[in-house]
């Protein structure tokens, strides 16, 4: 047998497989309780089990109850028993005997049994890697730490499906791979083409920047000796996969008519980040990320781009930006975004005539260019994907714990500062400007100076920024972003995506380890809210309005959406009619409200 075969596979052994699903069947059992999909039953000191749906297999294991109902499962205490006969925990088994209780279809089952494969193979290739302590991981680099994390979504299960990645594809392209890649250029004819810029950018200087002069002279002589004009034609960065798997196939016809023409791969190197269609530039970190589209099932959604949706992508991050320089409230925590400073789509005339605007076949060729957060780096800082602070090492310590140690702060006064950077912003775009964001931890960068969060960057603009005002006055260009959302679902906003998806899971991260109890933990986001209250007593009517206090919320369940359509989560077009809400929550910040 080649080297090359038996390396592929040699993450996929008896014993990493069998870690990898306890890890798994963990989560499932965690998330699935808080999702209300599953109901343990009380076996008296804080051991619980749960039944297949026919009653024959019986999970039995010991857990501690926090706030917001997040299970902390203990993966060692998880036991599975059919007949009286010990069965090793296996979570595509745990998905078939429970499929009824978690409403999986006959049409979704398998698909998502694909996607539990996937992440369990990706689990254990993490594994195969040599362990980094969480106080190395700490001090380390911003692509280190961004290849170095062992977790994806807090919330997801099937986290890591990457269905259409072959086992070549996750070792080249997955971010914990941690392989250079260069990216494959193009020429799309303007005809069919769209490039577009922020205030001051034109697509031929652009490029020049981003390329460098020898690159575009290279790539123009590629188009004179065809007979073409280059200035008939957009440069256009492809990822490797989608160039192999979907561009030379669906956009066959592009190529042979040559509006279309292949140039070749760039100079730069390029990590890929989390998100796996977003691209670091490692030979310059301080030129732009590159995103691009793949036609890759990743958690709930086909990761393409739309190319109608890059037209409008700068002039939304132009518009946000400015908003922020001009707010005194977001200026004094040094709140920043990192913008979507170009953009350019294909048009494929055919594909276009054939589908709607949310076809994955609208989706399969665009790209466009992001800030790199270096630039703003002063002397002393460093950066972190927000994730990490969910990160615990092989050895249970964890990554905000390293950092809480090297600050040398107490846990409050961390907090307090961590808050202040990530808390503020969202609280103040939501009850000031109606604007929500999507603030997980992928899609927040940290800066960090000796241990301490000084502020934060968001990332992910124009896809992800709602605007809930149905009267906020938007520029023509801005007016997507603008949603219609109920009244009594707009503080999801915060509730979901900031309590319930990420404070969630840190609060007990914390206490499991000692650092701080978990009530330390609300009460500093309570009185983060409150003093940023304070802070704007013209804000009043909004506060009372949307109440951050008020005793419970709606859970939102976001396994649910998955479990129901894994291929399209929600419907893009309205988003909010998609949420799967199942009771309340009560609001751990209620018990510190000044009333």
């Amino acid at each position: 047998m080649s080297r090359g075969l038996a390396d592929a596979v040699s993450h996929l052994t008896p014993e990493l497989w069998a870690r990898a699903n306890r890890a798994l069947v963990r989560k499932a059992l965690a998330e699935f309780s808080h999702e209300r999909l599953l109901v343990p039953e009380p076996l008296g000191d804080d051991h619980y089990r749960v039944l297949s749906d026919d009653a024959s297999v019986e999970y039995r294991f010991k857990a501690t109850l926090h706030a917001l109902d997040h299970w902390s499962v203990d993966e060692s205490s998880i036991s599975r028993t059919r007949g009286g006969a010990e069965l090793q925990p296996d979570a595509l088994d745990f998905h078939i005997e429970l499929r009824e209780a978690l409403g999986l279809s006959a049409e979704v089952l398998p698909v998502y049994l694909e996607e539990i494969s996937s992440t369990l193979a990706g689990a254990g290739f993490k594994y195969a890697k040599p362990p980094i302590p969480a106080a190395v991981l700490a001090k380390s680099s911003f692509q280190d730490i961004e290849t170095g994390m062992t977790e994806g979504h807090p919330c997801f299960v099937a986290n890591n499906g990457r269905l259409g990645f072959g086992v070549d594809d996750y070792r080249a392209y997955a971010p914990e791979a941690a392989s250079p890649v260069r990216l494959v250029w193009l020429a799309a004819h303007k005809d069919v083409s769209t490039f577009t810029a922020g205030a001051g950018l034109d697509h031929d200087s652009f490029m020049r920047a981003e390329l460098g002069e020898e690159t575009v002279a290279a790539f123009s002589s590629e188009l004179t000796a065809l007979g073409l004009d280059p200035a008939d034609y957009h440069l256009f960065p492809v990822h490797p996969w989608q160039w192999w798997n979907k561009t030379t196939v669906t956009f066959a016809a592009e190529i042979a008519d040559r509006r279309l023409v292949l140039l070749g791969e760039g100079e730069d190197a390029y990590l890929a980040q989390q998100s796996i269609r977003t691209f670091f530039n490692t030979s310059a970190p301080e030129k732009h990320y590159v995103k691009t589209a793949i036609s890759v099932l990743n958690m709930g959604f086909m990761r393409g781009l739309s190319a109608a949706y890059m037209e409008a992508t700068p002039a939304i991050n132009d518009w946000l930006h400015q908003l922020i320089g001009a707010d005194p409230v977001l200026r004094s925590v040094d709140f920043s975004i990192i913008r979507e400073r170009a953009a350019v789509g294909y048009h494929h005339r055919q594909y276009e005539r054939a589908t709607d605007r949310h076809s994955p076949y609208r989706k399969m060729l665009a790209a466009l260019w992001r800030e790199s957060p270096v630039a703003s780096l002063r002397d002393g800082e460093r950066l972190a994907t927000m994730a990490s602070l969910l990160h615990v090492d092989a050895e249970g310590t964890s990554f905000v714990g390293a950092l809480i140690a090297e600050s040398g702060l107490t846990p409050e006064q961390w907090l307090r500062s961590y808050l202040r950077a990530y808390l503020v912003p969202l609280l103040h775009c939501f009850y000031a400007y109606d604007l929500a964001y999507m603030p997980h931890g992928e899609n927040t960068i940290l800066v960090i100076e000796g241990g301490v969060v000084k502020r934060a960057v968001f990332k992910d603009i124009a896809e992800e920024i709602v605007v809930m005002d149905p009267d906020a006055v938007l520029p023509p260009a801005v007016e997507r972003v603008r949603a219609e959302v109920p009244e009594d679902m707009r503080l999801l906003s915060i509730f979901t995506d900031v309590f319930d998806c990420f404070f969630r899971f840190l609060g007990p991260i914390l206490a499991s380890e000692g650092i701080c109890e978990e009530e330390t933990f609300w009460r500093a986001v309570a009185e983060c809210a409150q003093a940023y209250q304070d802070s704007v007593p013209e804000l009043a009517d909004r506060f009372t309005r949307y109440d951050l206090f008020a005793p419970e919320f709606q859970l939102s369940c976001l396994n649910r959406l998955q479990l129901r359509d894994n291929k399209q989560m929600v419907d893009l077009g309205d988003p909010s009619s998609a949420l799967q809400l199942v009771g309340t929550l009560k609001n751990p910040v209620a018990p510190f409200a000044r009333r």
